[in-house]
Formats: structure tokens, C-alpha cells, sequence
């Protein structure tokens, strides 16, 4: 009964006796949530339009964010280095395209899964090679974010805002809708749906293929150095980051993989869940669960929903 009382009844009393915290705890897993979906929307935009599950979109962050950095470290404006981040992100999509996906058309799923794996380490490597492994101090304020803090007095207590967290927050949100309309209202968005629906019927209409899919590489290149800038900016620019980006794992599989609603919303609940589960239920368990605890929501969604909130059911008749 004890048990029952600790995990069903204490931590909503907590929340009730100290509302002021519990809307802070809710701010910092809506931010952290955001985020999340910012790194899930790059898985989505490169399995939409070519089916290949995308494992190096974590490295991608890391490698954008360092190649910033690391741009600034030798001299170069914040700006100008940012802009030449963007041509670093545009030539990784050709090359990708060249050299990784066209080689490989018309093979196995598993094939171009591995590809990119094997990118992944590729990229790893270079990244060690170019930039060293020790963490960055992300270029915030040379690139105009803002800085500091400041403080909401509501519900008897005192909210604490971090400017960069709101910056972050209104910057993905804004991607995020951008990429919405980009996909339903451009001509190549539409292109890119239609070889996401059917490759072959998008080949009979004078798509190509391999256009659309660099495009959508050097749009999950864009979004990886704008999720890199703001993680960064809230840490350090290190490779644990792709650790972080592994979290749109389970923001994958609540929202669907083909889904950019279902990117957001998975998002929201997983950034949200993990941030209220470690601070109101982390102590029964020692602590530490936000590490876990969003695979294991993950997987309470596979066991009744596997194509996720936003997937399509996909029935195979045999």
C-alpha cells in the first residue's frame, strides 16, 4: 500500500503543494522536447523520401555544430562560418548521394541501413581527425543568441527562464513549421511525397530520384547544424552529443517514421515524460531514469500502437 501511495498519490501531491515548480519542470521538458522532435524531423525527411533509415543523423549533428566551431576557432566571422557550415552540410548530401546511396539502389533495406552506420564512424573519425576529441564552447553570443536569464513570479513562486531555452524553443519551431509548408505547398515538396510514396511511379513522372535525394540530405543536414547550434549552446559541443540524438529513436516510434506531426507530438511527450518522470518518480528509483525512461515509454507505445500515433497501418495480404 506504501508503494501504491509513493508512486500514485505522492507525486501528484507534490506537484499540487509546489505549482510554481511543477510549471518550471514542465518548461524545461517542453524545450528539451522541441529539441528532440528538431532531431527526429532529420530521420523523417531522409526514411520519407528514400526508406533508409538514417543512423548517422546523430554524427551529422556533432559534425555540423564542431565544423561551426571549429570554422570560428581559425579566424573566420560567426556568420561567414555559418554560412560555409551550410556548404560543408550541401557537400556531405552530394557525396552521400554519390558515393553511399547510388551505388546502392535497388538493395535491401539492411544494406543501406549499414551504409549508414559505416557512415557514422566515418564521420567520427573525421571529426577526431579534424577537431580533436575534446568538448567546444559553442559560439553563442558571437552568433547573436541570446544570454542569461530571467524570472516569471507566478502561481506564489518564481519561474526561471534561460533566454537561449526560449531562443532554442522559437528557432525549432519555427523549422519545424517551415519544413510543414515546404513539403505541402513547394514543388519539390511535393516531389519529395511522391517518391516517398512510390518510387517507381515518381521515376515514370521525370522525378529524379537522385536529385530528390540530395536535397533531402542537405535539408537533414540544416537541421542537424541548427539542433547542433542549440544543444551546443545549452552544453558543450562533444560527441556525447549523439547520444542525445539517439532520443529521436523513441520520438520515432511514438510519431511514426514518415510522419513530421508525429515527429513533434513525439517530441513533446518524450521531452515532457522523461522531465517529469525523473524529477517525481526518478526518486523511488535511485534516480538517473531520464537516460532510460523514454525507451521505456517507447516501448509501452510498440506494444499498442507499433506504427505510432501518426504511422500508417500497414496490412499485407497473403
Amino acid at each position: 500500500m506504501d508503494l501504491l501511495h509513493a508512486v500514485l498519490v505522492d507525486p501528484f501531491v507534490q506537484m499540487a503543494s509546489l505549482p510554481d515548480f511543477f510549471v518550471q519542470v514542465l518548461w524545461e521538458g517542453l524545450v528539451s522536447g522541441i529539441l528532440y522532435a528538431l532531431i527526429a524531423l532529420g530521420f523523417v525527411l531522409i526514411f520519407k523520401a528514400s526508406g533508409v533509415f538514417n543512423f548517422a543523423q546523430g554524427i551529422m549533428v556533432v559534425f555540423a555544430a564542431l565544423s561551426l566551431v571549429g570554422l570560428h576557432a581559425i579566424g573566420v566571422p560567426a556568420y561567414l562560418a555559418l554560412a560555409l557550415c551550410i556548404l560543408v552540410m550541401l557537400a556531405l548530401a552530394v557525396a552521400v548521394e554519390r558515393l553511399v546511396l547510388r551505388p546502392l539502389v535497388n538493395q535491401p533495406d539492411i544494406i543501406l541501413f549499414m551504409a549508414t552506420i559505416g557512415l557514422t564512424y566515418f564521420l567520427i573519425g573525421l571529426g577526431e581527425l579534424i577537431f580533436g576529441g575534446e568538448p567546444k564552447v559553442m559560439i553563442t553570443e558571437e552568433l547573436g543568441l541570446p544570454t542569461g536569464s530571467f524570472e516569471w513570479e507566478t502561481l506564489g513562486g518564481r519561474v526561471i527562464f534561460q533566454a537561449i531555452d526560449i531562443a532554442a524553443a522559437v528557432i525549432a519551431a519555427a523549422m519545424v513549421a517551415g519544413l510543414a509548408l515546404f513539403f505541402q505547398k513547394t514543388r519539390i515538396g511535393r516531389a519529395l511525397r511522391a517518391v516517398a510514396d512510390d518510387h517507381q511511379a515518381a521515376l515514370s513522372v521525370g522525378i529524379s530520384l537522385q536529385q530528390i535525394w540530395a536535397i533531402v540530405w542537405f535539408a537533414a543536414g540544416i537541421v542537424a547544424l541548427a539542433t547542433g547550434i542549440m544543444w551546443g549552446a545549452r552544453s558543450d559541443v562533444s560527441f556525447a552529443l549523439q547520444i542525445i540524438a539517439l532520443k529521436a529513436l523513441p520520438v520515432l516510434v511514438l510519431g511514426g517514421l514518415t510522419s513530421v506531426p508525429g515527429a513533434i507530438v513525439g517530441g513533446l511527450i518524450i521531452g515532457i515524460g522523461e522531465k517529469l518522470g525523473e524529477i517525481y518518480w526518478g526518486p523511488l528509483l535511485g534516480g538517473g531514469i531520464e537516460s532510460w525512461l523514454a525507451y521505456v515509454i517507447a516501448l509501452g507505445f510498440l506494444l499498442f500502437r507499433p506504427q505510432g500515433l501518426f504511422g500508417e497501418r500497414i496490412i499485407e495480404r497473403v
